[in-house]
């Protein structure tokens, strides 16, 4: 019996359309003939979806009782006895009421796949379990519903229903989604703009990959090698060289000029195992690449030119950087590079050869290190001078041998010479041995001279035969010891990166690991003082060099005070104590210098963050107070002022209702004015280091009425909703009631005349935050930021009212304990402003379900 097919429709949040758009296409099956049943459909109150359900056939569900309670289900073996060919399954990440056959619906689905039956279903980005804590992290809810991604991914097809933030937070406005007493909380919680343009973000490109899993797929079906374009991929091929930075960056600005185009660095090592590269260019090379965004890949290979267009057309690679060839003219001569044959080779793929200060300067010769030991070496070349005399002498007591057998004794001899000693002492043997047979037992006898043609053809190959062997058995040795020392350094670096990894600071991790690995008494890494810098007589003196990091006894203080000194740039050097390295183990400590010198900028920029934070704060504090200064001292001055000149002045007579009233209002004034300059000078102690913030722990229901009261009675009509189960918060009671009746009043100035502002407030990821709605004319949001500035009342003309502390000082308060003010736009028209605070103690909701 042949499976049956999957449909998901995919969305990045709840109300988007997902059971709206799989019941139109149930209905276009049914139209065309095919049987189709509802297995399970949740509308979730909303008449469109339920409008939608029609005339198609519904199973009734299973009633199950789980605790006294009664669920309903879907009835599995309903379906499955009924056998449609098609059947609809609202909401695959379900988990199912204890009792059930299948703990999670998805399961229930693959039963009725394994049946044959066509399932039509629904899951949000959220529900995915590959993205779980992602969405977590941007919703502050932890969903506990999840589908394993391959079922997903394992669906014949995957359609995603989408909408745009501003489209699905005005559906829930008008009640299309949840009902009218969920609207407030939930467009300040779950549905955020943010949160939605995060989640949506996350559904294409989730559903990019899996597209470019099936395009990928679907290639490797076909046979096909050439390049489709349907994905800008820059790939930089890297040799470890110095010219690596240059490339790199030259392939990043190719790539920036295409929007979401991928960069790969690609480096081709030997198939053999054997190092080739600098270990500490590439490890340069790779933090690079990784800094711009970009993904490091090494693949091994004999034929450079074909192993990169195998990688570049493994990844559907568009575009292919190369940097011209270090090789000499001369060497050109006999072959083209790797770089003219790639793009000979390259075919769909567009290649650039970028040219830089190392190109035609021709590759550094490394003096090759023996490939034996020096003892090995020696006694070869005492077998070599031993051992072809008494040959020698061996002949000529023996009975007469042919020439030819002479020759292939004397091959013999060689042979041994070079599996013992190696390719010198091999050729002191093949030349020794070359003299003695002329002189022993070539024609004429006892001289150098040769009669015959056929002997000179026989030493000739022999010579020939001599050299060729010991060439090769060096070189097999040579290999022998490299492949064994690369192996070594693979295991070295691999214990590098997990010291690393499981240090809590990772450059002294990594020095410590450098001494272990080589057995040194110290490890330090020098910078060059800055009066030094640039100065290389002056960096020799004492005191120009300070040490950053160091483990070990004894550490050195300049680099002349240690045995081994790696340079790193122009100012940090590596410098080694215990014994001197050898030349092969210069390359590996360089990778490690390489890797603490990124450690150690990446300690001093976190240290940077943290020194930076809190003058940060201080500044943000200083703007506040004179923006309270400048624009909220004037209000109550100039109204006292008023008062009292009035009662001063002898040319108006006031009766005693007027100068109560005057009193009152000056009285009123000063007391503004006293609350607030002492505010103001709370907050200078603050900033100063001498006074702490006194958070308790108090309730948004008792603050949110003194602050009302105090705003009397312009505001009696404020509407509140804040719920009974709300957490308390942690602030500084006077300061907390100063923002809100500066938000408040704030409010009121701008709201439609009879249509007051409303005050709600909810938990949401370990804050309470507290809404000011009001329906006014609101503010664009490029204009946001500008009324927090001092002296900014956007689009307010009085400017004889105080406003409190003014928005400035409000948004200082308020960060001062440990929370924010910031606005949004109100869904309808108007302006939201949202305070949050840290609350107390925080319950775990789960998210919102389709």
């Amino acid at each position: 019996m042949p499976r049956g097919e999957l449909r998901i429709y995919l969305g990045a949040a709840p109300g988007v359309g997902k059971t709206y758009a799989m019941l139109e296409e149930a209905h276009r099956r049914a139209d065309r003939g095919t049987d189709v049943v509802i297995g399970l459909v949740e509308t979730h109150g909303r008449k469109h979806t339920a409008a939608m359900l029609g005339d198609l056939e519904q199973l009734p569900r299973r009633t199950i009782e789980y605790r006294g309670a009664e669920f309903a289900e879907m009835d599995l073996d309903a379906i499955l006895a009924r056998r449609p060919q098609v059947a609809i399954i609202d909401e695959l990440a379900h988990t199912n009421v204890p009792g059930t056959r299948n703990a999670k619906r998805w399961q229930d689905v693959q039963e009725l796949l394994d049946a044959g039956i066509d399932v039509l279903s629904t899951v949000n980005v959220q529900h995915l379990e590959s993205v779980n804590d992602v969405v977590a992290q941007i919703t502050g809810t932890t969903q506990r519903e999840t589908v394993p991604d391959e079922i997903v991914r394992a669906a014949e097809q995957v359609e995603l229903v989408d909408m745009t933030p501003e489209a699905l937070r005005r559906r829930m406005a008008h009640g299309n989604i949840y009902r009218p007493d969920k609207i407030d909380a939930a467009l300040g919680n779950y549905f955020r703009v943010g949160n939605l343009t995060a989640l949506r973000e996350l559904a294409l490109l989730w559903l990019a990959d899996k597209v470019d899993e099936q395009l990928g797929r679907y290639r490797s079906q076909e046979g096909i090698a050439e390049t489709w374009e349907a994905r800008e991929r820059v790939v930089v091929a890297l040799t470890g060289g110095p010219e690596g930075e240059t490339l790199i960056r030259r392939a990043a600005r190719v790539a920036a000029r295409s929007k979401g185009a991928d960069l790969l660095a690609v480096h081709v090592a030997r198939s053999d195992g054997l190092a080739g590269a600098d270990p500490a260019q590439l490890a340069r090379q790779r933090v690079l690449v990784e800094s711009l965004g970009g993904t490091y890949h090494q693949v091994l290979g004999t034929d450079v030119p074909a192993a990169l267009l195998d990688f570049a057309r493994g990844v559907n690679a568009t575009q292919l950087v190369l940097g011209a060839s270090r090789r000499g003219r001369f060497a050109q001569l006999f072959s083209r590079g790797v770089g003219v044959t790639t793009t000979a080779l390259s075919g769909a793929i567009d290649v650039h050869l970028v040219t830089h200060t190392e190109a035609g300067r021709g590759r550094a010769a490394a003096v090759p290190a023996a490939a034996l030991s020096r003892r090995r070496r020696l006694f070869g070349f005492a077998l070599a001078l031993v051992g072809m005399p008494l040959l020698t002498l061996l002949l000529t007591v023996l009975p007469d041998l042919t020439l030819a057998s002479d020759i292939m004794l004397f091959l013999a001899g060689v042979v041994a010479v070079a599996l013992v000693g190696g390719l010198w002492p091999a050729l002191v043997a093949a030349l020794g041995g070359t003299l003695l047979i002329n002189w022993f037992f070539t024609p004429p006898f006892h001289t150098l001279t040769i009669a015959e043609p056929e002997n000179l053809l026989a030493l000739g190959v022999f010579v020939g035969v001599a050299l060729a062997v010991s060439w090769i058995v060096d070189l097999a040795a040579r290999r022998t010891r490299e492949a064994a020392r690369a192996a070594a350094d693979a295991q070295t670096l691999a214990a590098v990166a997990g010291g690393v990894l499981r240090g809590g600071r990772p450059l002294i991790a990594l020095l410590d690991q450098l001494r272990e690995t080589f057995g040194l008494r110290s490890v330090s890494v020098l910078e060059l003082v800055e009066e030094a810098a640039g100065r290389p007589a002056r960096a020799r003196e004492e005191g120009s060099w300070c040490v950053v990091a160091s483990v070990g006894d004894q550490p050195a203080t300049t680099p002349d005070s240690g045995e081994t000194t790696v340079p790193v740039d122009e100012r940090i050097t590596v410098v080694l104590c215990g014994r001197r390295l050898e030349a092969a183990d210069r390359r590996l400590v360089e990778a490690f210098a390489a890797q603490a010198a990124v450690a150690l900028r990446q300690e001093r920029l976190a240290e940077e963050a943290a020194t930076a934070r809190p003058l940060a704060e201080a500044d943000r504090m200083r703007t506040a107070l004179l923006a309270a200064v400048s624009h909220d001292l004037r209000t109550p001055l100039a109204s006292a002022k008023a008062a009292v000149t009035s009662l001063r002045s002898p040319d108006v007579e006031f009766d005693e209702e007027d100068r109560a009233e005057l009193l009152a209002t000056a009285e009123e004034s000063l007391d503004r004015l006293a609350r607030l300059v002492a505010n103001l000078l709370d907050m200078s102690r603050l900033q100063a280091g001498v006074l702490g913030l006194t958070p308790v722990t108090i309730g948004l229901e008792d603050a949110v009425p003194r602050a009302l009261d105090e705003l009397e009675p312009q505001a009696a009509g404020v509407a509140t909703d804040i719920p009974a189960d709300l957490p308390a918060v942690s602030a500084d009671p006077g300061l907390l009631e100063r923002v809100l009746v500066n938000i408040i009043a704030n409010a009121l100035r701008y709201s439609p005349p009879g249509q007051p502002p409303t005050v709600t407030a909810s938990a949401h990821a370990g804050q309470v935050e507290l809404r000011v709605i009001d329906t006014g004319p609101g503010i664009p949001e490029d204009k946001w930021e500008h009324v927090f500035l001092p002296f900014q009342r956007l689009g307010d003309r009085d400017n004889q009212t105080g406003v409190g502390l003014g928005l400035a000082l409000s948004r200082g308060l308020a960060e001062a304990m440990g929370g924010s003010l910031t606005p949004e736009t109100t869904p309808g028209g108007g302006l939201t402003m949202v305070l949050r605070l840290p609350a107390v103690s925080h319950n775990l909701v789960e998210g919102p379900q389709e």
